[in-house]
């Protein structure tokens, strides 16, 4: 790897493997965000529903890309659990 001048300490990859490993990288930090960011939403709109239905509602979709990430590694499985039952908890408060 190449240091390029006026870069602070960014690298440029010489050989091809390593190049395509940085495509794949960046690839999948993208999708990696988007999803994150699509789980964070989901589980805002659970926490700030003000009726016990519009809750429940919410609820069901976040629980299904809770156990997504879960599934695919993007949060821990048992951060994803953990996350689960403090929504249903507070959705049953709502109630």
């Amino acid at each position: 790897m190449v240091v390029t001048p006026g870069s602070k300490g960014s690298t440029v990859p010489r050989i091809k493997s390593a190049k395509k490993r940085m495509r794949q990288t960046k690839v999948r930090t993208a999708h990696n965000k988007a999803s994150r960011s699509e789980l964070r939403t989901a589980i805002k709109k659970v926490r700030t529903a003000t009726t016990a239905e519009a809750a429940t509602e919410a609820f069901a979709t976040a629980t299904s890309a809770i156990d997504r990430a879960g599934r695919k590694n993007l949060v821990h499985r048992n951060t994803a659990a953990r996350t689960k039952s403090r929504l249903a908890k507070m959705v049953n408060a709502k109630d």
